[in-house]
């Protein structure tokens, strides 16, 4: 399955910025979604997950009360609200898919990935 992101770009200190990450192909229900992100000189770290069930969601504690994450109706887009956005937010995020039912935050673990796409935060 191909992963292509869209909607990086600039923004400033307290905007907004929606990236949307859509599938080759459907994923099914078993697959959880996950939105990631690298800065400049850093670790890919786990931004926000949603198991393909929708039961399960994760953010990470920087991502808790800004971003929300929400699964297409068809299960073959995934998207990241951003608001509230800080310099710190700067990064290329990635979207990635993993088949488990297990979320987990180490990126090793997840197979599929898009190319990434940058988001630029100034104040």
């Amino acid at each position: 399955v191909q992963l292509v992101e869209t909607g990086g770009g600039s923004a400033q200190v307290g905007g907004s910025v929606t990236l949307s990450c859509r599938f080759s192909e459907p994923a099914s229900s078993a697959y959880n979604m996950g939105w990631f992100r690298q800065a400049p000189g850093k670790e890919r770290e786990l931004v926000a997950a949603v198991s393909g069930s929708g039961a399960s969601v994760y953010y990470a504690d920087f991502a808790k009360g800004r971003f929300t994450i929400s699964r297409g109706a068809v299960l073959n887009m995934v998207h990241l609200q951003m608001n509230r956005l800080e310099t710190d937010d700067t990064a290329v995020y990635y979207c990635a898919l993993k088949f488990s039912n297990n979320i987990d935050i180490d990126p090793k673990w997840w197979p599929s990935w898009g190319q990434g796409t940058q988001v630029t935060v100034s104040s």
